[in-house]
């Protein structure tokens, strides 16, 4: 497809990317959207299609039925939860869990999720084979500590806040899919993994599984 609909959405993804998590909250929200895909490797600012709206050539972009843009996965996230307050994916402004919502919907987004940025491609960062293999390593490993961190933080009963679904516990279906992966989970992280086993099994969300994963 070459454009969108003005009264839909279009969202730029990539298959198994972080795209996922916006295409799944799109999805509870009930926001009609069209969806772009695009292959990770062509990803960039060599993109020119993705750079026309967003000029880092980077998913998630997400182009509103007005044209204006969307990036970043965090602030797609609140804007959806505040467009569609009935869909319960934040606690609204005045609920005790709001604080910790936003607290951890940060921490997994500027300090779990950027690992992959810096260790998907370590050769834009470092010259040489071995110092690029020695900084993948020590940055899986920080990934490692912080979801440790995550799991020992939180009493989740059956969800990351609690009894209260929230976008918290999409971007954690999402993101134990990546490395280190589901096992990895199981047995390390068990309330993190149980969180996410409960999102793979929500009947509205199984076309968006289908299509990434």
């Amino acid at each position: 497809m070459t454009g969108h609909a003005t009264n839909r959405h279009l969202l730029f993804t990539s298959r198994g990317c972080g795209s996922v998590i916006v295409e799944a909250l799109l999805e509870l929200v009930q926001v009609p959207y069209d969806r772009e895909e695009h292959a990770f490797k062509s990803l960039g600012p060599a993109n020119e299609r993705i750079r026309s709206f967003n000029p880092l050539g980077q998913v998630p972009t997400l182009v509103m039925p007005d044209g204006s843009v969307m990036t970043e996965t965090a602030a797609i996230a609140l804007h959806l939860a505040d467009t569609v307050p009935a869909s319960g994916l934040a606690p609204r402004v005045g609920d005790p869990a709001r604080a910790q919502f936003l607290r951890w919907l940060i921490f997994l987004v500027a300090d779990v999720y950027a690992t992959f940025y810096y260790a998907d491609k370590p050769e834009r960062f470092v010259s040489g084979e071995e110092p690029a293999k020695e900084l993948k390593q020590a940055i899986r490993e920080h990934r490692l500590n912080l979801w440790r961190m995550v799991e020992d933080a939180i009493r989740p009963a059956p969800w990351f806040l609690g009894r209260q679904f929230s976008a918290l516990d999409v971007f954690v279906c999402v993101m134990t899919r990546w490395t280190p992966r589901r096992d990895w989970f199981a047995e390390h992280c068990p309330r993190l993994n149980a969180i996410a086993r409960a999102v793979d099994e929500r009947a509205e969300l199984e076309a968006v599984w289908a299509r990434n994963f």
